[in-house]
This record gives C-alpha cells, sequence and structure tokens, in this order.
C-alpha cells in the first residue's frame, strides 16, 4: 500500500464518521425541539424523528413540523427558559 492508498482510506474513514454524526444530530433534532417546546407528546415526536432517519428522511420532515406544533393548553417555554437551556 503506498502513501495515497493510505491517505484514501483514512479520508473515507472520515466521511464516513461525518455522515453518520450528521445523521444521528437530524434524527434526534425533532424529539429535542418537541422536549424543550414542552410538547405533550414529546416521546412521539422523538421516535417519529427516528423512523424518519430510519426511512432515510421519509417521515422526519413529519416529525420536525409536528415539534414545532403548538397544542391547544401547551405552555410555551418562556424567553428566559430558552437562554439557559
Amino acid at each position: 500500500m503506498s502513501g495515497l492508498d493510505i491517505f484514501a482510506w483514512i479520508v473515507l474513514i472520515v466521511l464516513i464518521g461525518t455522515v453518520i454524526v450528521i445523521w444521528v444530530f437530524l434524527a434526534m433534532l425533532p424529539g429535542r425541539i418537541a422536549g424543550q417546546r414542552n410538547h405533550p407528546q414529546h416521546e412521539a415526536v422523538n421516535v417519529a424523528g427516528w423512523l424518519g432517519a430510519i426511512a432515510l428522511g421519509v417521515f422526519w420532515p413529519l416529525a420536525l413540523v409536528w415539534a414545532f406544533y403548538i397544542s391547544p393548553g401547551q405552555q410555551l417555554p418562556s424567553s428566559d427558559e430558552e437562554a439557559t437551556s
């Protein structure tokens, strides 16, 4: 193996790791947003976000919209609480 082959493998491993980290972050995003906004169904939004990520993004936009949905009687956090979390 030459030096360029080793460099190519290192670049490939770094790219695969980066894609995995971005995929996990995006899968967690709807659930995290719903939890910060005190959504009454934040666990279901979290599951929908992960299922959307597993399905390669099919249901993920729906989970993201659901995370921002304001349910009747839902108490949104004040701007002071959002700044500290």
